[in-house]
Formats: structure tokens, sequence, C-alpha cells
């Protein structure tokens, strides 16, 4: 899924919400995704998804609001830093040029959640070795 930063993901009308993410919807989309684990290997604090053995999430249960460290392109993560400044920013204790740090129970509408969830998925799918895309394509979802 291709993710538009010049397209406004922000409600049409100034009074209007938009549909917020909560932390228990952010893992059932996550786990619902094929080949994918959780795991707690840094400690009870921070929730970490994986697809095939390989990190495309985590999440860090003691930060409030919640946010979420999501693999992202180095061109689209800098244009999302710009547009949703304060809400999507460098990648906390990761390399900051692959990997923004999303708010997900703040104001960012839960479609973009969403579409940076799967994207992060498909760029470390895109990765994997073909032995492994080959078990991931056998998984039933």
């Amino acid at each position: 899924m291709e993710i538009n930063p010049k397209k406004s993901h922000l409600p049409k009308k100034v009074n209007e919400k938009p549909a917020i993410m909560n932390i228990e919807e952010f893992r059932n989309f996550c786990l619902s995704k094929n080949g994918v684990t959780e795991s707690f290997p840094f400690g009870e604090e921070t929730l970490v998804f994986k697809v095939m053995g390989k990190v495309f999430a985590l999440v860090g249960l003691d930060s409030h609001p919640a946010s979420a460290n999501l693999k992202c392109d180095p061109e689209k993560a800098i244009e999302l830093r710009e547009e949703y400044d304060g809400l999507i920013v460098p990648g906390y204790h990761m390399n900051k040029k692959h990997w923004n740090t999303v708010e997900i129970e703040g104001n960012l509408p839960h479609q973009l959640l969403i579409e940076l969830i799967d994207h992060s998925y498909n760029l470390v799918v895109k990765g994997l070795t073909k032995k492994l895309k080959a078990e991931l394509h056998n998984i039933s979802a």
C-alpha cells in the first residue's frame, strides 16, 4: 500500500475529530497479519511484533500517549515527520533513517496508522530471504 504524505489524512472539517486507534486495536491489527508473532524480548514495557522473526513494530507500553516504532522508507519518513510534526518523529532508540516513532493514541487518524503498519510490515517482508518468503506464503492467515 502506497503512503501519500501530500494527501492529507486529517479531518476535512475543523470540528471533526479523526478516528483514533487505541493500543488494543493496534495490537489486534498487527496480529491479524500473516506470519506475525508478538513477544517481550526487551522487557515487559516493550511489545515487539515480528514477521517471520524480523521486527516490524515495537510498542512502548509505558509511554503516554502510547507510541510505536514502525519501519519506513527513508524519503517517506522525512515527509511524514514534516507533515505530522510532533506526532511522527525519528525512531526512538532505532536507526532514525529507517524508523519512525508514531503516537498511537494521539491525533493521528486511524487509517493513517493502518497504512503505516502495512508499510512497515511490507518493507520487512520485502527484505526476507526467498526461503522465508516461501514459508510466509504457505502460512494460512
